[in-house]
């Protein structure tokens, strides 16, 4: 047997073990079965004669102890695999596991969440002793986080790998081999077809496999390929602190949850990052405390269905008499489970960290819009007025087709109760084109919801199927390609048209805005987003300092200026500055 194969059939045999304890299991199997140092697996004719040379006492000795499982039981599964690790693999050496020096280049794809695990991946590798390049001819390691929500999310990494196989062909005999991994939800979903398909790829982990990293690359050392994509119960990285990659950032994601168990017909996240899982609030809070104390402005709370949050770590919240709350007209696609602390809980702690600091949440549910959380937004100034609502269809028989659990009338009267709660509100959403057996009166339902709601800002795609979803098994992708992609056309155009229409009413009012950098299309503009993550263009210019009577200033990014808006289009404002100011001063004028 391919040691790959034996590898992927001992992690199949390993889905409940927690990552951790799971992983070293899973290689130390291997070893048991083998003379080799490291992850290979030999022949079934070699193991046979193996096992002939050896006694099943001295085969024992080379696997886990008993030892090793009562470290795995008592020991915090987020603990197991620090940095500083103490007792490593029996086939590797603490050294072993250090970076010594080289150099990781990483590539992002994708969503907001890959972004905040390639921070996550950056902060373990840099305290293994890794260094970070931004030069990719000098990188000793280059590490793709990948995305799988659509094909051409996928296509565009084979053909970057395509690229980076000329850089490693021609690597100099004399430098350290050039290695290449993998990660994210591409690695989860095709796992050993892609070191079948692509030998060049060294290693490959999955999004609850960062942890394993420095022993992935280790092994990859010897010359062999090597992967984690087992998916956890309880990976969250609490303790793993991001490093911010980018030096003038004047925002941060924090991740609060990850994986879904909605279950939409047409979605992979289920299968790619695994089920719901959230993090103690007491983590989340430190991360946001010394975000603050970095001197970042903005905070966006991360999550596949950030608003479904539920920290289950406080025993005595957890008792089922804590209820539940979901959006009027909307049901689950799962058990409602109760207790915990809850979305609305940990939105009012984290906007009390700093009232100086903006607070976002993405992605939601419209499920998990319960009074007590549009209430909260609507009282605390920093907690941003703008709501990401996916609705992904506007006909009802669709959303039925993908398991959304409410109909367009449900969505359309949250909308209306969401506008109602807090005015002035900016609103954005998630459309599919030419989802399985949409019809054209279905597209035109979902046209006419674009222009009934209009949104302030919107993402829109073509279906494209993804195996192992319930559409794959049970739907037929019936709907022509050129159709698609006709359909998506209209909704575009016609979102923009609305989206134009909402954007204007800003003409002629003032709006604080947190100053990014320069424009990106004019040196001589500065260029920032508004409370409703608008993007918002204006001169750079010295202005009055409220907070300091009598002192001119210029934006630097961090500062918030308000900015009398005098033109907008479907994506963008822009207006003449007017002063710097504070979060808590510009209620006075906006």
């Amino acid at each position: 047997m391919h040691h790959l194969q034996c590898i992927f059939q001992v992690q199949r045999s390993l889905r409940c073990v927690p990552l951790a304890s799971g992983s070293c299991l899973l290689l130390r199997t291997c070893r048991t079965h083998s003379s080799f140092p490291s992850t290979a697996c030999p022949s079934p004719e070699g193991q046979q004669e193996h096992g002939v040379r050896k006694d099943f006492s001295s085969r024992l000795a080379t696997g886990p102890t008993f030892q090793h499982f009562l470290r795995s039981a008592s020991v915090p599964q987020e603990k197991l695999l620090s940095p500083e690790v103490e007792d490593p693999p029996p086939y590797l050496t603490v050294d072993e596991l250090l970076g010594r020096q080289r150099k990781v280049y990483l590539e992002t794809y994708g969503c907001q969440m890959n972004v905040n695990d390639m921070e996550i991946a950056w902060s373990i590798l840099q305290k293994n002793g890794y260094l970070r390049t931004n030069n990719l001819q000098e990188a000793d390691v280059i590490l793709l986080i990948t995305c799988s929500i659509r094909e051409k999310a996928e296509q565009t990494i084979w053909n970057r790998l395509h690229q980076l196989k000329v850089l490693k062909t021609k690597r100099l005999r004399s430098r350290v081999p050039l290695r290449i991994g993998i990660l994210g939800c591409m690695a989860e979903r095709l796992k050993e077809e892609i070191l079948k398909r692509e030998k060049m790829v060294d290693i490959l982990a999955g999004p609850d496999a960062y942890r394993d990293l420095p022993r992935l690359l280790a092994v990859a050392e010897s010359g062999q390929q090597a992967a984690n994509v087992l998916l956890s119960l309880d990976e969250t990285y609490a303790d793993v602190m991001p490093v911010q990659t980018s030096l003038n950032a004047t925002s941060a994601f924090v991740s609060i949850m990850r994986g879904c168990d909605n279950m939409c017909s047409y979605c992979i996240v289920p299968f790619t990052r695994g089920r719901e899982r959230s993090r103690p609030v007491a983590s989340i809070l430190e991360e946001v405390r010394k975000l603050s104390e970095q001197g970042l402005k903005e905070v966006t709370l991360l999550g596949q269905n950030v608003n479904s949050f539920r920290d289950n770590s406080e025993v005595h919240f957890n008792s089922a008499a804590v209820s539940t709350n979901l959006s009027r007209g909307f049901s689950a696609n799962y058990k409602i489970k109760q207790g915990g602390l809850r979305f609305a809980h940990l939105l009012d702690q984290v906007s009390r960290i700093d009232p100086e600091m903006r607070i976002r949440f993405t992605s939601p549910h419209p499920k998990d819009f319960p009074d007590e959380v549009l209430q909260l937004i609507h009282e605390r100034d920093n907690i941003c007025k703008q709501i990401h609502l996916p609705a992904q269809s506007g006909s009802s028989r669709v959303l039925d087709a993908m398991r959304r659990g409410y109909s367009r009338e449900a969505y359309v009267e949250l909308i209306h109760h969401i506008r109602e709660s807090i005015p002035g509100v900016s609103l954005s959403s998630d459309f599919i084109a030419g989802f399985c057996g949409e019809t054209e009166e279905d597209h035109l339902q979902t046209v006419s919801l674009l222009q009934e709601v209009q949104y302030n800002m919107g993402f829109l795609f073509a279906y494209s199927m993804r195996q192992k979803t319930r559409a794959y098994h049970r739907l037929k992708d019936d709907v022509p390609e050129e159709v698609k992609l006709r359909r998506l056309e209209e909704l575009i155009t016609v979102f923009r048209e609305e989206a134009t229409k909402a954007n204007k009413t800003s003409v002629g009012c003032t709006q604080l805005v947190l100053v990014e950098g320069l424009s990106k299309r004019s040196p001589t503009d500065l260029c920032g987003r508004n409370d409703g993550n608008l993007k918002v263009i204006f001169p750079d210019v010295e202005m009055e300092d409220v907070t300091n009577s009598g002192l001119r200033v210029r934006a630097q990014p961090g500062d918030y200026v308000l900015v009398k808006i005098t033109s907008a289009s479907s994506q963008t404002l822009k207006g003449r500055v007017l002063c710097r100011t504070t979060l808590k001063d510009s209620s006075t004028y906006c």
